[in-house]
């Protein structure tokens, strides 16, 4: 696949984020663009990942596609041919959109980040192991690193356009977007996340935790959005690789943060925009965590 920073096509341009550019077809309808950026803490880096797009695009079809009949969603196709029959101006542009594109219903974004953790790990460890707490919540006494959680945390966040989403509690959830919309949030985000640990489980994965985006329809529908479970918006680990008190490998960009990890800790990058350059090894280990990930979910290599 050719490498994509940024996506140049005939429609109206109507947002860039970190790695999706956002694009407007008409009233009902808009196509994501994954493109092969990558970020890191909150900084985007000036080197492409290959393949990381596609990843992000063609994972989140297959689990759009698994969740039929568990939650609607926005998606209407991830086919580079079928979304061309249906946006004819695209024609010229088979090559840019190629396994990176998706068409989607146009909805109206909640402004809120559903989180599902269904283990203890990151930035929900580090709360807790300082305050016992999660989002301020408290959890109970004496778990450990990389627990897994039973019943799963329902942990919002507010939904940031620049830096770092913040964690909330269900009660200013409910206060930021109303009691009865916050309630149905978390019981289709808890159902989505249960399927897919389920699913994960099957393939010696384990789900340990994800984001989910929704929207509503012109009908009033609450509809999942955005990426789904991909490693960008999820937390992934070799089942045979995880055990209670350790830290497991994760099928995501960890090769990257721990390169930028040690060039702060050595003095030579502030944390700040612009990032050091990447080494090529770098890139493609990150390339390589992204596609091993697609494998071994779906069963088979990426193909475009």
């Amino acid at each position: 696949m050719t490498l994509m920073i940024q996506s140049d096509l005939p429609l109206d341009l109507i947002g860039r984020g970190k790695v999706r550019d956002i694009y407007a077809v008409d009233a009902d309808r808009l196509l994501l663009v994954a493109t092969d950026r990558v970020s890191a803490f909150d900084v985007v880096m000036t080197e492409p990942v290959p393949s990381k797009g596609a990843v992000l695009t063609q994972l989140s079809a297959w689990w759009f596609r698994h969740l039929d009949g568990v939650v609607d969603h926005h998606m209407l196709s991830a086919d580079a041919d079928e979304i061309i029959a249906a946006v004819p101006a695209l024609a010229e542009h088979r090559d840019a959109i190629l396994g990176r594109a998706m068409l989607c219903r146009r909805v109206t974004v909640v402004p809120v980040e559903c989180v599902v953790r269904g283990y203890l790990s990151g930035s929900a460890w580090k709360e807790y192991a300082e305050r016992g707490t999660l989002a301020g919540e408290a959890l109970p006494a004496g778990l450990r690193k990389s627990e897994r959680l039973d019943p799963p945390v329902f942990s919002p966040a507010t939904k940031a356009e620049t830096g770092h989403d913040e964690n909330i509690t269900i009660a200013q959830m409910g206060a930021a977007v109303g009691v009865d919309l916050a309630t149905e949030l978390e019981t289709l985000a808890r159902k989505v996340y249960a399927t897919g640990r389920d699913l994960a489980a099957e393939r010696g994965l384990v789900l340990a935790d994800t984001k989910f985006e929704f929207g509503r329809d012109a009908a009033g529908k609450v509809v999942l959005i955005d990426e789904v479970m991909t490693p960008d918006s999820s937390r992934y680990w070799p089942a045979e690789g995880w055990s209670v008190g350790e830290v497991p490998p994760s099928f995501d960009k960890q090769p990257l943060r721990d390169y930028l990890d040690a060039e702060k800790t050595a003095g030579r990058w502030n944390g700040e925009a612009p990032a050091p350059a990447l080494p090529a090894v770098v890139v493609q280990a990150t390339s390589e965590r992204y596609l091993d990930l697609y494998r071994r979910m779906t069963g088979e290599a990426l193909k475009i």
